[in-house]
């Protein structure tokens, strides 16, 4: 077990904060550790229908090109995942869910990140408008079930949390149809 002896804050953002720990082990050796601090964040598995998912074809300007994903998106301080959830795929789809249902949770990259993310299945959806952030370039993409399952097997779809979250899905909480 290690012990905090002194944090600092090198960076502090409006999603994250970079810190430096300084820690120490069990036998007196210190010991640094660099932590990306993030509020979290929830994904979002929007069901069409029992056989088709509605993915989103994403522009991640951190990788330089598109990826094949859910909807998703960062906490606000002191948010309610499944507030965020709601908020998210609207924004995101321009989809309000009739239901959300909780699929459970994950660290996305504990080695160095703070960051939980919270899934949930969305059902029984309504089309309203779409509401994307300045700078956001999200396009709708509607897919059959087993076209997603054999996209994440032929590696199309990249997004550690998509793959996650269709994975979690296909493994325990979908019923055959």
């Amino acid at each position: 077990m290690l012990t905090l002896l002194q944090k600092q804050v090198l960076y502090s953002g409006k999603k994250l904060r970079l810190e430096l720990h300084h820690l120490e082990d069990e036998s007196g050796r210190k010991v640094d550790r660099e932590i990306c601090a993030h509020n979290g964040a929830v994904v979002i598995l929007p069901m069409l229908d029992i056989n088709t998912v509605l993915l989103i074809r994403n522009y991640r300007y951190t990788v330089g090109h598109y990826l094949i994903e859910l909807p998703a998106g960062t906490l606000e301080k002191g948010e309610d995942p499944i507030n965020c959830a709601g908020r998210e795929l609207q924004e995101e789809t321009g989809y309000l869910a009739g239901r959300l249902a909780s699929l459970g949770s994950f660290y996305a990259s504990p080695g160095i990140l703070t960051e939980k993310m919270y899934i949930y299945a969305a059902h029984d959806l309504e089309p309203t408008r779409q509401q994307l952030e300045p700078g956001e370039e999200i396009e709708l993409q509607p897919t059959p079930w087993a076209d997603a399952i054999a996209m994440v097997r032929d590696g199309e779809i990249q997004d550690s949390k998509t793959i996650s979250t269709l994975l979690r899905y296909e493994l325990f909480h979908r019923s055959s149809p």
